[in-house]
C-alpha cells in the first residue's frame, strides 16, 4: 500500500515536471505569424508613385515577394522587410485589392485597404532651366514652347514620370514653338526609366484625339565632332549652331533608358530643314547612354543623328511619318537591335525610308568636312507592308509615298549588318558620284552584309536594288549580290522567313520569328570585321529578334488609347 502511494506521488511529480517543461518550451519558441496585409499607405496614388504595404511575414529580399495590383498588374518591389514592402504603382494598375505572394502563400488586401488610382497634379516646366532639378513621378509635367536646359544643369527624371508636350498655340513666349525639351551643350538629361516604369513623353491631347506632330520632341546637343563648320544653324529654329571645332568624342549628354516619345515631330516652318524629330541628336558624344527608347507617331523622323559618336541599343520606331533612322553630317556611332513598324497608309511626301544616310548637302564638295558619316548598324528590322495588303499611300486616301528601305547617298560610309527589311518599293537605293558613294562601296567603307530584302516588288515598284547618279543599277546589284556578303532578295513572298503571325499587327505586334526561321540560322549572318567591336553583343542572326522579346513591359503600341492622367 505504501509502495502504491509512493508510485502515485512519483507519477504525479513526473507529470507536473513534464507540464512545466512543456510550458517553458512553449514560452521560449517564437510564434510565426501567417502572411498578411494590414494596411496600404497611401491608399490612393498615381501610376509611378511609391506606396508602402504593411503586414507580416514578408520576405526581406524584394524580388522574393510578388505584388500584383488589380488588373493583373505586377509591381516592382523596391524595398522589403518582414513587416513592410515598398512598391511602385504599375502603369496598368486598376482600382481594387492588392495581392502578395511570398513563401508559396498568397494573400489579398482587406477591403478596408483597397487601392485607388489617383490623377497626378500637373506642373508647367519653365522655358529656361539653369539649375539642376528632379522631375517626380508623382507629377505630370507640361512642356510648352522651347524648354532649354543650360548652364551645365542636370535634369533628372524619375522612372514612371509623364511629360506632356503642347502644340505651338500654347507657347508661353508667343514664339509659335511646339513644346520641345532641349538639352544644351554641357547640360545633361538623366532619364532612367525601368521596364516596369518607363518614362513617357507624350501628347497633351486626350486619348483618341492624339496625332502626328502634337509637339516638338527631345533634343540633345553635345560637343562631339561633326563636319558642318561653325555657321550652320540647328534645324527647327533651335538656337545655336554646329561647331566643328569641338572634338570631345566621349562627351556626355546624359542617359535615356526605358523612355517612350509619342506623337512628336513637327515641321516648324516652310523653310527646308526646319523640322524637329522624335529624338534629335546634335554632336552627341559616346559618354551618353541610349537604350530601350521607343519613338511613336513622329511627324518627321523617329531618330536622327547629326554628327557625333553616341552609341545606342534597343530602339523602336512605330508608325513614323518620314524616316525611321536618319544619319547625317559625320555621325560615327554604333547601333544594335532596332525595329521599325510602319503604317502602310502613312508616309511623307518627300519619300519615307527606314534608313536615310548622308554625309553632306547637295553642292558641297565631297572633300569638305571630316569626319565622314560612318555609323555601324546591326540586327535591325523594318516592316512596311504586310504581304497581300496594298498601301494607299500616295493616293487621295493616303498622305505620301514610300521609297526605299535603305537610301544611302552623298558620300556616306554607313555599314548595316544582319538586318531584315521588307515592304518598301525599293530595298536599296545607292546614290552618288564615282569619287563619293561608289568609291565607298568599292573599298567596303560602306558595307552591307547579312541583309534580307523582302516583299519589295510591290505595285509601282521600280527595282529592288537600284543605282542613282554615277552608280548604275548593274553596279549596285553586283555589289549587293556578291555571295560573300550573304545578302538575300526574296521578292513578294516572304512566307519562307517564318515571321511571327502578329508581325504586322500595328497595335499589338510580336516580332519573334517562328522556330526554324532562316533568319535565326547563324551561318546566314555576317560576323567579324566591324562587328568585332566590343560594343556589339554577339548576335549571329538576321533582324532584331531571336527568342528574346526585349520589348516586353516598357513599350506601348497603342498610345492613342492610353490614359496618362494617372
Amino acid at each position: 500500500m505504501l509502495f502504491t502511494k509512493r508510485f502515485q506521488s512519483l507519477l504525479l511529480l513526473a507529470i507536473g515536471m513534464t507540464v512545466a517543461i512543456s510550458a517553458c518550451k512553449n514560452d521560449d519558441e517564437p510564434t510565426i505569424d501567417p502572411l498578411s496585409i494590414t494596411s496600404i499607405n497611401p491608399t490612393q496614388a498615381p501610376v509611378g508613385a511609391s506606396i508602402v504595404i504593411t503586414g507580416t511575414s514578408f520576405n526581406t529580399t524584394p524580388a522574393s515577394n510578388t505584388v500584383v495590383f488589380s488588373g493583373n498588374a505586377a509591381a516592382q518591389v523596391t524595398g522589403a522587410s518582414t513587416t513592410s514592402l515598398t512598391v511602385v504603382v504599375p502603369a496598368t494598375a486598376q482600382n481594387g485589392p492588392i495581392s502578395i505572394t511570398s513563401g508559396g502563400t498568397t494573400v489579398q488586401s482587406p477591403s478596408t485597404a483597397n487601392f485607388t488610382l489617383a490623377n497626378r497634379p500637373v506642373e508647367t516646366l519653365p522655358n529656361s532651366i539653369t539649375a539642376s532639378r528632379t522631375l517626380s513621378a508623382n507629377t505630370i509635367y507640361a512642356l510648352k514652347g522651347y524648354v532649354y536646359v543650360t548652364n551645365n544643369a542636370v535634369l533628372t527624371i524619375e522612372a514612371g514620370t509623364v511629360i506632356r508636350g503642347y502644340n505651338a498655340s500654347q507657347d508661353p513666349e508667343a514664339q509659335n514653338h511646339s513644346g520641345t525639351l532641349i538639352i544644351d551643350r554641357g547640360a545633361r538629361l538623366e532619364a532612367k526609366g525601368t521596364a516596369a516604369a518607363p518614362i513617357v513623353f507624350t501628347s497633351s491631347q486626350a486619348a483618341g484625339a492624339r496625332k502626328y506632330g502634337d509637339w516638338g520632341g527631345v533634343v540633345l546637343i553635345g560637343r562631339a565632332p561633326s563636319n558642318q563648320g561653325t555657321s550652320r544653324a540647328f534645324e527647327g529654329g533651335i538656337r545655336g549652331t554646329f561647331d566643328a571645332t569641338l572634338n570631345t568624342p566621349a562627351d556626355n549628354s546624359g542617359t535615356l533608358q526605358y523612355v517612350r516619345i509619342e506623337f512628336p515631330g513637327v515641321a516648324l516652318s516652310s523653310t527646308p530643314n526646319s523640322e524637329i524629330n522624335g529624338l534629335t541628336l546634335y554632336q552627341v558624344g559616346s559618354g551618353t547612354t541610349l537604350d530601350h527608347i521607343q519613338v511613336s507617331y513622329s511627324g518627321d523622323d523617329a531618330f536622327e543623328w547629326f554628327g557625333g559618336t553616341v552609341n545606342a541599343k534597343y530602339l523602336v520606331a512605330l508608325r513614323t511619318f518620314d524616316d525611321d533612322f536618319d544619319t547625317d553630317y559625320g555621325f560615327t556611332g554604333k547601333v544594335q537591335f532596332g525595329v521599325a513598324l510602319r503604317d502602310p497608309n502613312v508616309a511623307d511626301q518627300s519619300g519615307s525610308e527606314a534608313f536615310e544616310s548622308d554625309n553632306f548637302d547637295p553642292g558641297v564638295p565631297i572633300t569638305a568636312g571630316l569626319p565622314q558619316t560612318a555609323p555601324v548598324f546591326a540586327n535591325m528590322s523594318a516592316f512596311a507592308f504586310n504581304p497581300g495588303v496594298p498601301s494607299i499611300a500616295n493616293t487621295p486616301g493616303g498622305s505620301g509615298a514610300y521609297r526605299a528601305a535603305m537610301h544611302l547617298r552623298r558620300n556616306t560610309k554607313i555599314s548595316i549588318y544582319n538586318s531584315v527589311l521588307t515592304g518598301f518599293p525599293e530595298g536599296l537605293r545607292l546614290e552618288g558620284t564615282t569619287a563619293g558613294t561608289l568609291a565607298n562601296v568599292n573599298d567596303s567603307s560602306l558595307d552591307l552584309q547579312g541583309i534580307v530584302l523582302g516583299n519589295s516588288e510591290i505595285p509601282n515598284s521600280t527595282t529592288v536594288v537600284r543605282g542613282v547618279g554615277d552608280i548604275t543599277n548593274a553596279a549596285a546589284q553586283a555589289y549587293f549580290n556578291t555571295a560573300t556578303r550573304k545578302n538575300q532578295i526574296i521578292g513578294t513572298d516572304i512566307t519562307a522567313l517564318l515571321l511571327n503571325a502578329q508581325n504586322f499587327n500595328l497595335t499589338a505586334p510580336s516580332f519573334l520569328p517562328q522556330a526554324g526561321s532562316p533568319l535565326l540560322v547563324a551561318g546566314n549572318a555576317a560576323t567579324g570585321g566591324k562587328l568585332a567591336d566590343t560594343f556589339f553583343t554577339a548576335a549571329p542572326y538576321r533582324g532584331a529578334f531571336n527568342t528574346e522579346n526585349w520589348l516586353a513591359g516598357w513599350t506601348n503600341f497603342d498610345p492613342q488609347n492610353t490614359n496618362y492622367e494617372r
